[in-house]
């Protein structure tokens, strides 16, 4: 007789199913908890740039362009203008102080000379005929003074013999008056005889102070009319090479004009164009190098032009010791440093900063198979790298090249 077996509750289909909703849970679970939402993009690394964190020494420095310039320069200005009769040394050539360069010619100024030149020989004769009326004036007086003493001494003598007479009352009142009378007016004549020509005396002597003092200013006049006469024939103020002569025969030049320039070929120095951002950090003794025919020249700033053009302004850097082949014009890379070294975390520079300011980096994970978005600081920058103030750390390997096409995918699968 068959029997009735009761069914087994774990059959097999049962267990597929609970199975089947166990997994479909856990997936569930994990896709809501566990999984990585994060965008993702496949790339090819052997396109990136990939660089490695490290700690080191962060030497504040920018790479700036010099050219080579003369230490001294020597403007060679028009003192007075004129017309060019004459070019005696062209632009490019050496020469010595006061090889003649130019000579102009001026109509104007030689005939101002000559003005001067007869005031002065005018007030040179007037000085001198006033000179002589004194002196003439002095033998009129000796003479005329001569004259009235001869006189006076004859009017004494009759006066004082007829007053001895008048007192015996020889002779009458009248011939005693007469003989007075002459020798007072005698007497009086001759004290104005010697006021006046003690006036005269005192005005010629003005006179002639007067004339040497214009003359004076006229001579002056004439040496510095002279001067200028001299200095239509331009002449090298040092010795140097000369760079430039920009007039040519015939031409008209003003007054204070540029018709070239000296160099002094005794010392160099470089004119640097730095960018405007670091105005602020430039200053007069800041420390550079150079590299030269293999070897390493130091410089420093010796002086800065603060007029800003087209976001750079300019500075003069001096040598310690120029090298020996250099030449006026050459330019040359200059590492200009802007602080001391210190100890810092150092991130290579690279493409990825212009699409992310600084602000994050794609960080490789520890199996290299995929980079992982990461915010961090970044401080300082030199031409090599960025000091990393937070967010990575020494060892660590990030992408630097440019994220451009990458996107705002937060991971990277190579």
């Amino acid at each position: 007789m068959d029997k009735i077996k009761p069914k087994k509750f774990w059959n097999s289909r049962r267990i597929a199913i609970i199975a089947g909703s166990v997994l479909l849970v856990s997936f569930l679970i994990y896709q809501f908890f566990f999984a990585d939402k994060r965008s993702k993009l496949n790339v090819e690394v052997d396109k990136l740039t990939v660089s490695t964190v490290s700690q080191g020494k962060f030497d504040e420095f920018i790479v700036v362009t010099g050219v080579v310039q003369p230490l001294k320069t020597i403007q060679l200005d028009a003192i007075v203008g004129g017309y060019v009769t004459e070019k005696l040394i062209e632009g490019g050539n050496m020469v010595k102080q006061g090889d003649v360069l130019l000579k102009l010619e001026n109509q104007n100024l030689k005939l101002s000379f000559l003005q001067s030149e007869t005031e002065a020989s005018r007030l040179v004769n007037d000085l001198q005929n006033t000179r002589q009326s004194l002196r003439i004036a002095r033998f009129n007086l000796q003479k005329t003074l001569s004259e009235l003493d001869f006189q006076i001494a004859q009017a004494q003598d009759a006066h004082e013999r007829n007053s001895k007479l008048y007192k015996d009352k020889v002779i009458p009142d009248a011939d005693y008056l007469k003989t007075k009378r002459e020798f007072e007016r005698l007497s009086k004549q001759r004290d104005i005889e010697v006021e006046s020509q003690k006036y005269q005396e005192e005005n010629s002597k003005m006179q002639i102070s007067q004339l040497e003092g214009t003359l004076a200013s006229t001579q002056k006049n004439v040496s510095l009319w002279r001067q200028t006469l001299d200095n239509l024939v331009v002449k090298a103020p040092v010795t140097g090479l000369l760079s430039s002569m920009n007039v040519e025969v015939g031409s008209n030049i003003s007054q204070g004009q540029n018709i070239g320039q000296i160099d002094d070929l005794n010392g160099f120095k470089m004119r640097v164009s730095v960018d405007e951002h670091y105005i602020s950090r430039i200053f007069a003794g800041l420390q550079g190098s150079m590299d030269f025919n293999g070897k390493e020249y130091a410089l420093k700033i010796i002086k800065i032009y603060p007029e800003v053009k087209s976001g750079r302004f300019e500075v003069d850097m001096q040598f310690e010791k120029a090298p020996e082949l250099i030449k006026r014009g050459q330019s040359a890379p200059i590492r200009l440093q802007l602080g001391q070294p210190s100890q810092a975390t150092l991130l290579p520079v690279g493409g990825f900063f212009s699409e992310t300011g600084g602000n994050w980096v794609y960080v490789l994970n520890d199996g290299g198979k995929r980079a992982s978005k990461r915010k961090i600081t970044l401080g300082r920058k030199n031409p090599e790298y960025f000091e990393v103030l937070e967010g990575l750390k020494p060892g660590e390997k990030v992408i630097t090249s440019s994220y451009e096409n990458f996107g705002d995918n937060e991971v990277l699968e190579f």
